[in-house]
């Protein structure tokens, strides 16, 4: 219709239904070959501008035959425009990228960013991004920029909701079922610097537009994705933020770390960072948790007023190590600054906690994207059951046997899993010591299969040395047999009242029950003061404690029931001391045991606490003769009865007998 009387104005329309006669021809590209963008004609401004994917665009102008009468033709103008962000990653087709740990590395850059759609789009498109990272890593997304408008340049018309989106997935794909954000062009609300995090190393980005677009996307973004190595040393425990379980049976032991995560200091809201390691043994009888700290790195700030003076009051960031004990919180350590050596911490049960504490105001700005560790520490469980008890003394005497003969049954017998037979044991006793006591080791009896320290090897450890203060092995098991005293001193007694901190024995060497056993014997000591005369001090000899002076010029002395009981108490000193030494406390032990009279005899013997000559002596001196002899009386009196009961049954059979036959004659 040519008629400008009775023919409308045609509007501005596209499509070839539209367009019979003339058109205007816009192709993406440098030729007609190029994907076509629109045909347009009628009459009027085109309403919207068309930007190309390229920096190339091919335009056409086709006419009828009859030409046109009131038509003029077309007018339109060329510009240039922002090309998009080179996207670290690999592109398929239009516009689906996967946007992989390793492009992002190869780019030497630390953030991959990605930008929404800038150009024409054709109806029903759909873009992905895929963000991949490597095993154990996760990623995170975050707008720095973010608009959301109404669709204003659309290619078809939609009246619904949601015309165009963008939906996150936290996963590999579009899985509906773990949409962790959906926007839309009429009722969302856009997020700018907010992060998204994935919880595998997959995040999935998809845009969908059921209109498509002459000039780009209404939801107008700018995004920001990296990732962050997410490896947990043991289990992660559900809906905390980076707390972790150690079990016995799945994780015996190995290194740990402060979080590798450092996302974790961005994602409390100002509160405190709070991470806990729990070590949990399969409670087998008397196991336990061993921590050794090796590093404490936390930063110093110029600004704080809270020092390291008091670690576990102090708002400070800490480590602390700690257990349950009778429902209480039992602190066993606490580091809130650098240490200049390895600490290790034992537990005294079956569980045992570390914790690392961040104080919120100063996570971000300190720790975020910080690859330096706070602390680094290694951990095992040890104490199986063939160790036994924890915990020995304190008593004036006692033994350490190992293996433990009633748990001999519970890995050696039919029914013991396989492992144990070719375990490698580490046991670690607690020896407690009463206050003002010196304490001497005895290795009485030791049997190794091997010749070698590393198939068996007993450490003692004094409170506070992280060396051993001696080392008993088959190499050198000759020498255990005259361990040198450890004196009050020695033990770290702060007062005359109190318990010095326990002496630890240490045993590292073949579990299978059968090839190493030993049998380490101790004494508790009483350390004879001295007069600035040089003379022994007589007014500390008191409470039975200084009953018997053992040889030598140890200065040492034992209670009286620790004489002949079978086990040596007193040190071997005998290579060491004079004869003078050894026997100048011979009348003054004589004296105490009652034997005085024997000193002449035994005045040029060494006589120690187990002494033949003691022993003997003491036994006859000390039978309960008044109850030997109210025994015999009782059990002649016990004789005599017997007798007179028999007597008595004899008598009375031949008066039977008799009776019987007059009987029979009548």
């Amino acid at each position: 219709c040519e008629n400008v009387m009775t023919c409308p104005i045609r509007p501005i329309g596209s499509g070839n239904e539209h367009c019979p006669y003339d058109w205007l021809a816009v192709y993406d590209g440098r030729d007609e070959h190029s994907p076509l963008i629109g045909k347009f004609c009628g009459l009027g401004k085109f309403p919207f501008s068309i930007i190309g994917t390229s920096q190339y665009m091919y335009v056409e102008f086709v006419t009828s035959p009859a030409g046109p009468l009131l038509n003029t033709g077309f007018h339109f103008n060329v510009g240039n425009w922002p090309g998009h962000v080179e996207t670290a990653g690999i592109k398929h087709g239009v516009c689906d990228w996967l946007l992989s740990s390793d492009s992002l590395k190869d780019s030497s850059a630390s953030e991959g960013i990605f930008l929404s759609i800038a150009h024409w789009y054709p109806p029903n498109t759909s873009c992905s991004y895929h963000i991949k990272g490597h095993p154990g890593e996760i990623v995170r997304l975050y707008f720095p920029s973010f608009r959301i408008n109404r669709i204003e340049s659309p290619i078809l018309k939609y009246e619904g909701d949601c015309g165009e989106s963008l939906t996150i997935y936290d996963s590999d794909h579009a899985d509906p079922a773990r949409i962790i954000k959906t926007f839309c062009d009429t009722f969302s609300r856009p997020m700018e610097k907010v992060d998204f995090v994935s919880t595998s190393p997959s995040l999935y980005v998809q845009f969908d537009s059921k209109t498509g677009s002459y000039s780009g996307s209404s939801l107008y973004y700018w995004a920001h994705y990296d990732f962050f190595n997410n490896t947990r040393f043991g289990d992660p425990v559900p809906n905390t933020l980076c707390d972790e379980v150690m079990y016995a049976w799945k994780h015996p032991g190995g290194r740990l770390r402060s979080p590798l995560n450092s996302l974790i200091f961005k994602r409390t809201g100002g509160s405190d960072v709070r991470c806990q390691y729990k070590f949990v043994t399969d409670r087998r009888l008397y196991a336990r948790a061993i921590i050794e700290v090796n590093s404490v790195s936390f930063k110093e700030l110029p600004y704080n007023s809270n020092a390291c003076t008091r670690c576990h009051e102090e708002r400070v960031d800490k480590l602390v190590i700690w257990e349950e004990r009778d429902k209480f919180q039992n602190n066993l350590a606490c580091f809130c600054d650098n240490i200049p050596r390895a600490v290790r911490v034992i537990s005294s049960a079956d569980q045992m906690n570390l914790e690392m504490i961040v104080q919120g105001q100063h996570a971000i700005t300190s720790y975020f994207k910080n690859p330096n560790p706070l602390f680094e520490a290694t951990y095992e469980f040890a104490h199986g059951p063939l160790c036994g008890p924890i915990t020995l003394g304190p008593s004036p005497d006692g033994e350490l046997v190992f293996p433990y003969k009633k748990a001999l049954a519970m890995v050696a017998g039919p029914m013991a899993p396989p492992e144990h037979h070719y375990r490698r044991e580490k046991c670690i006793w607690e020896l407690k010591v009463a206050s003002q006591r010196d304490l001497w080791l005895n290795l009485e009896k030791a049997r190794f299969a091997e010749r070698s320290c590393e198939s068996a090897k007993i450490e003692v450890y004094l409170a506070g040395r992280l060396e051993p203060r001696f080392v008993v092995c088959p190499e050198n098991i000759s020498l255990a047999r005259d361990l040198p005293i450890l004196t009050t001193a020695e033990l770290g007694a702060t007062g005359a009242d109190q318990e010095p901190l326990p002496v630890l024995i240490q045993y590292t060497g073949d579990g299978q029950p059968g090839k190493n056993i030993f049998r380490l014997v101790w004494t508790e000591l009483f350390h004879l003061p001295r007069n600035p005369d040089g003379s022994l001090s007589a007014s500390l000899l008191q409470d039975g404690g200084c009953d018997f002076r053992c040889p030598g010029d140890t200065q040492v002395c034992i209670p009286r029931h620790l004489l002949c009981n079978g086990v040596a108490n007193c040190p071997n000193v005998t290579h060491t001391s004079t004869l003078a030494q050894l026997t100048r406390h011979i009348e003054w032990n004589l004296e105490q045991l009652g034997l005085l009279h024997e000193a002449n005899e035994y005045r040029q013997l060494v006589l120690h606490d187990e002494s033949p000559e003691i022993c003997l002596r003491r036994d006859l001196s000390e039978l309960p003769y008044a109850k030997l002899a109210l025994i015999t009386l009782g059990l002649c009196a016990m004789f005599a009865l017997l007798i007179a009961i028999l007597r008595r049954m004899c008598q009375g059979a031949p008066k039977q007998s008799g009776l019987q036959h007059l009987q029979e004659d009548y």
